[in-house]
């Protein structure tokens, strides 16, 4: 469901507090080729798009201060040059290079062309060709809209009467943080904040539909680096426990069936191999209690939402006179049964 929620005012300087911006720079890039990291997709039917680089004359993103300063700046940008006119044809070009959760994602483009449709726009938290979210604008229909593909069925879309017109540029943002979606135009917020728990995280790209060509340029993202669940998990779980000295969470994936350490208090664990103590906790779904001469030690299974074991918590709790089992246990389980509540599985994990 996408429902608005309160207006929350955003002005152009606001960003995401976040460790990381990157500015996508295609002048290094041979015209009529693709940066690297960059691939074309297809929602909907019809035929492909035709993305590549192109020089094009693009205006400065900030006012001159001469009246003499040139007006048009030539620069390497973004193009989706094939027009085809079926209604539900969405061409796409994703960033597959990286993934990102939380971000303020930021560029300018142009609608250069299209008799069926003008339509141009941002997809964010793309996770394949029938699951990502859209802003995109539109110069025929003078509207901006929000809206989401979901196993490749698309949402009703949400957003106001806009005047958009063919051959100009405008700046189109989207702060994506958590559950909460916030667009921008031209620095201003577009609408409303939105709530979807659709997708939390996902690749970065552009659209066009059915017939329109159109020009990407000025590409920015500020954006929190994605941590995985199992990384959350273990943060969550030290906030909880804060006098642990040291945890570890086991689990597998895909690429590499066999338990190995996902997230840890001390970076160092991180890849290490599962021990027989947790390979046994994970098969018998059995917590269990240890003692050596540094720390008392908490094993126990971690679940997902459905009750299947899906990984293995390791607690290294500070030995004090007197510990037995079950105190040390009964330490530690809330806070596992705290962290299971919202997994839906064991790929998560490494998500």
């Amino acid at each position: 469901m996408i429902r608005p929620t309160a207006w929350l005012m955003l002005t152009a300087c606001s960003v995401l507090l976040s460790a990381a911006e990157r500015q996508f720079d295609f002048s290094s890039t041979k015209p009529g080729t693709l940066p690297e990291g960059w691939k074309p997709e297809l929602a909907g039917i019809g035929k492909p798009g035709d993305w590549r680089v192109v020089e094009e004359e693009v205006p400065p993103t900030l006012e001159p201060l001469s009246p003499q300063a040139p007006r048009l700046t030539r620069k390497a940008v973004i193009a989706q040059t094939a027009p085809s006119n079926e209604d539900e044809r969405f061409p796409l070009l994703i960033h597959t290079a990286e993934r990102f959760g939380d971000f303020t994602f930021t560029a300018r483009f142009q609608i250069n062309g299209g008799s069926f449709e003008q339509i141009a726009g941002l997809v964010f938290r793309h996770q394949d060709a029938k699951n990502f979210y859209v802003v995109r604008a539109s110069a025929l229909g003078n509207n901006l809209r929000f809206y989401k593909f979901v196993d490749g069925e698309r949402s009703v879309p949400i957003g106001p009467s806009i005047s958009f017109q063919k051959g100009k540029w405008y700046e189109l943002a989207v702060r994506a943080e958590g559950n909460q979606i916030e667009v921008l135009l031209n620095g201003t917020n577009a609408f409303p904040t939105l709530t979807d728990n659709s997708f939390n995280a996902g690749h970065i790209g552009f659209i066009t539909k059915s017939d329109t060509t159109a020009l990407f340029a000025d590409v920015n993202i500020q954006y929190r680096p994605l941590e995985t669940l199992a990384a959350i998990l273990v943060r969550q779980a030290l906030e909880q426990q804060p006098r642990l000295l040291n945890l570890r969470l086991y689990g597998a994936s895909s690429d590499k069936p066999e338990l190995r350490c996902l997230a840890a208090k001390n970076s160092t664990d991180l890849g290490m191999a599962a021990s027989e103590t947790v390979r046994k906790v994970h098969k018998e779904n059995q917590t269990y209690f240890g003692k050596n001469p540094e720390a008392a030690v908490v094993t126990a299974p971690l679940h997902d939402r459905n009750g299947d074991v899906i990984g293995v918590m390791e607690f290294h709790l500070r030995p004090f006179a007197g510990q037995i089992e079950s105190t040390a246990v009964a330490r530690i389980l809330p806070t596992v049964k705290r962290l299971e509540s919202g997994i839906t599985g064991a790929k998560a994990l490494v998500e």
